[in-house]
């Protein structure tokens, strides 16, 4: 009886204080559901947006890829042991570090069936038009991964609080075209396409909409550009992001065509950072910034 009680009362106990005992932890990733055996110490992140959101959690990865081309990772980038690039992994400085896990992503999910030879590997890609929703279910992931509920719950209100701002800001302000620019090359994004999710999150009309759904954009002339006569122009500029040389996208677009759209006349072009959206999309912090930069732009012109 006197074992029965004191059982009883180490459970009442743990349970009130929010002790979990030994028990497996199940999250959704890319892939489904997965079951993880314990809370991983040393853990190995070769996605950028996943970075962005354990960073914003306060959680240390002890291997990352080289190049990260994110400004606000620097310090992950320059403490951090590096671990090859998003798509060439270096699997011995990686086995060398004997992670508890690995997660993967978007450019480095390819290497998935390799990675999980050395240890757990999870793929957290975020893909699609529902970004917003996709980033919110990896930063419930990860709080539940590593134990940081609390910090992950204050994050997704603010993050929704961001979100309700920045469509509040954009609402009844006219249509948008979203363009890629890489070096000389343009491409047109629609509602379906890479950076569609901007149109959905913010409810910002489309100002043409039979954009072709393709990963890398519509292939488009700066005499398209014309014709959609955009309200707001969206821009990317894919070397910026990835931080080689070559025609900016400011350049690209300053010509004649360009010059006779209502954005351009109206100052209404809006050059997004580009690795925020382009490397490190989906993150917490990578959004966040996206639409405190559309805030601002919008209420310059209020």
């Amino acid at each position: 009886m006197k074992i029965f009680s004191l059982l009883v009362f180490s459970v009442l106990y743990f349970a009130t204080n929010g002790i979990v005992l030994a028990s497996e932890i199940s999250i959704e990733t890319a892939r489904g559901k997965v079951s993880i055996s314990k809370v991983p110490e040393k853990v190995i992140v070769m996605d950028v947006s996943a970075i962005d959101t354990m960073n914003a959690l306060g959680i240390k990865p002890v291997g990352v890829p080289k190049n990260l081309n994110v400004d606000y990772l620097e310090d992950v980038q320059n403490n951090t042991r590096s671990i090859g690039t998003l798509f060439e992994p270096d699997y011995e400085a990686i086995y060398s570090l004997q992670p508890d896990l690995i997660i993967v992503g978007g450019r480095s999910a390819g290497r998935y069936d390799d990675l999980k030879k050395i240890a757990p590997t999870i793929d957290m890609t975020i893909w699609g038009e529902d970004i917003i929703e996709q980033a919110k279910q990896r930063l419930v992931a990860y709080g539940k991964l590593f134990a940081k509920q609390q910090q992950a719950k204050q994050l997704e209100e603010q993050f929704e609080q961001k979100i309700a701002e920045a469509k509040n800001v954009v609402k009844g302000k006219g249509n948008a075209l979203i363009i890629l620019t890489n070096g000389p090359k343009i491409s047109a994004y629609g509602i379906k396409g890479r950076f569609g999710w901007l149109h959905k999150a913010l409810e910002v009309e489309q100002a043409v909409t039979n954009i072709a759904d393709a990963s890398h954009g519509e292939a488009i002339s700066f005499e398209f550009i014309r014709n959609a006569n955009p309200d707001w122009l969206f821009v990317i500029d894919r070397l910026s992001a990835i931080g080689q040389k070559g025609a900016a996208a400011k350049r690209t677009l300053d010509n004649e065509l360009i010059r006779s759209t209502k954005a351009w006349q109206s100052n209404k072009v809006i050059y997004l950072n580009a690795a925020n959206i382009y490397i490190a999309g989906g993150g917490i912090q990578s959004i966040s910034n996206i639409m405190d930069e559309i805030i601002s732009a919008y209420a310059a012109k209020d």
